[in-house]
């Protein structure tokens, strides 16, 4: 089981749960790794037990590199947590990567979830909030939460080109 503690929260990973343990082992690790499975040869997220392209159980963990364009998000006004009150307005990505990009088709992606952080993995201050739009280019990084589990999240990648005409939600 890996447990710890984030943001006033105790997260939880039964054991049991062996794809989640997978994931979060190599999330442990600072290192992004993905089912792929062994008939199709596409790689999916969330983990599952089977392929959700074509049903296979027989799946593998690939190295993927961590980085993609936000596809979608959404900017958090009020906390349901009490530990991410301190932090609003704060935002939950939708990162269309770009590995297999396209692919199984362009509206089924590989795209993977995670919190808008600074480099160091701190929520994003406001004044980074708004920055970021739909288009802007970001890179995976690793917040540690325990011994053994860590949690992805987004950050701008710095080294790439951002959109010249960002879209945005109308802003306050």
């Amino acid at each position: 089981m890996l447990q710890g503690e984030h943001m006033g929260m105790t997260l939880t990973v039964l054991d049991l749960d062996t794809q989640n343990l997978g994931y979060f082992g190599h999330c442990a690790d600072h290192a992004f790794h993905l089912q792929q499975c062994a008939k199709c040869d596409l790689l999916h997220y969330p983990p599952t037990t089977t392929c959700p392209f074509c049903g296979n159980p027989e799946q593998k963990w690939t190295p993927v590199e961590g980085k993609g364009t936000v596809y979608s998000y959404a900017e958090v006004h009020h906390a349901i947590q009490p530990g991410f009150k301190g932090h609003t307005p704060y935002m939950v990505l939708l990162v269309e990567l770009d590995t297999q990009k396209g692919k199984p088709t362009e509206h089924d992606a590989l795209r993977v979830v995670g919190n808008f952080v600074t480099p160091d993995g701190e929520m994003a201050p406001p004044e980074m909030v708004r920055t970021i739009c739909s288009g802007s280019r970001m890179r995976m990084v690793f917040k540690d939460v325990s011994e053994g589990l860590s949690l992805p999240m987004w950050t701008l990648d710095e080294t790439a080109d951002q959109p010249a005409t960002p879209w945005r939600y109308a802003q306050e």
